[in-house]
């Protein structure tokens, strides 16, 4: 499938998807089970979650590259036979849930992985299935957290309509959601899509209820990665979406206060704000300040697989093109090529 026809694809599929649900399917299955299948129990349910934890922490450090196939290989041979099993309502929709949380993570991993036809393809199928799995599930959070996954490979794509009116679904369905990590984690995604758009007032607005939402102490704990959306992690979206608006100054402050007040102690989260604040300071006319900055991006990319950051190194060795005169920018060239070419 060539890029067109996946785009077209992407669109018609990912807004379809909105209609995916069968929220009495679990009820059935309930009542359907044979004697034969596989009894399952909340020590099943424990266990995907688990595993979600644990390759999501391994994903988040070293990239999407790392273990994919792990996450897939154990969502086919050892959750899809509890998926079709015997338990009960409450536990059925703890596992849809689980579940849905380690298909999203399988779609983030293609995702991040490569930026080919096949990879986009398969992120955006797993996308679409957690959704559909978290919306039968009755878990308004996952099915939004699911619905920002797609919004984001809307954006990534460049389908800006496609990714705003995803955008628009996600916000609506974690409307009601009493994590408000979560609910700034929807409403700068949706900042972030009327940025591409190029609608300033929309993309103000939401950024500004993100903010809003990013302050206010949680009513209820949550399980999806949304619940945890850190101000770190808050501060690097709102820096990238000030950024598309043309606020430099300002988008330099968030993404230092990402850096350096918030941690961001995940390898591949780090390297690609890093690179992020360099191409503001480059902007900016800071040459030094973007070498430096660029430097430590260095630092954290080797190792990292992740197509974010691997694209992150040859836009910067782009950039620095335009420097010849600067030993310290050929040199960082150089560098950038070199921790590139492993991956």
């Amino acid at each position: 499938m060539n890029r067109r026809n996946f785009i077209t694809a992407t669109s018609g599929y990912a807004l379809a998807a909105l209609g995916l649900p069968d929220p009495d399917s679990i009820t059935r299955r309930t009542r359907a089970a044979g004697s034969g299948s596989v009894r399952v129990g909340v020590g099943e349910v424990a266990a995907v979650r688990q595993m979600v934890k644990s390759l999501g922490d391994s994903a988040s450090e070293l990239g999407g590259g790392h273990a994919r196939h792990l996450a897939v290989r154990y969502l086919t041979q050892d959750v899809a036979p509890w998926l079709k099993g015997r338990f009960t309502e409450v536990v059925g929709r703890e596992l849809f849930g689980a579940t849905s949380q380690l298909v999203h993570l399988a779609g983030w991993m293609a995702q991040d992985e490569g930026d080919t036809p096949e990879l986009r393809g398969l992120a955006q199928g797993y996308y679409a299935h957690a959704f559909r799995l978290a919306a039968e599930a009755g878990d308004a959070e996952l099915s939004a957290t699911a619905l920002r996954g797609l919004t984001v490979q809307c954006i990534e794509l460049g389908l800006r309509a496609e990714a705003v009116q995803l955008g628009e679904a996600c916000v609506e369905q974690g409307r009601h959601v009493g994590n408000s990590r979560a609910i700034a984690y929807y409403e700068s995604t949706l900042a972030n899509a009327a940025a591409q758009d190029d609608d300033r007032r929309t993309a103000t607005w939401h950024l500004a209820a993100s903010e809003a939402a990013i302050g206010r102490p949680s009513a209820v704990g949550g399980e999806s990665w949304a619940a945890h959306y850190s101000p770190g992690r808050w501060a690097h979206d709102s820096g990238m979406v000030l950024s598309r608006l043309g606020d430099l100054d300002a988008a330099e402050e968030q993404l230092r206060l990402a850096l350096d007040i918030h941690g961001l102690d995940r390898r591949r989260t780090r390297a690609i704000v890093l690179a992020d604040l360099g191409t503001v300071r480059l902007r900016q006319g800071d040459l030094d300040g973007a070498l430096a900055t660029w430097s430590d991006f260095a630092d954290c990319a080797d190792g990292v697989r992740s197509v974010k950051v691997r694209a992150a190194l040859r836009d910067m060795r782009v950039r620095l093109r335009r420097y010849p005169g600067s030993v310290e920018a050929q040199a960082l060239r150089e560098r950038a090529a070199q921790v590139e070419a492993p991956m």
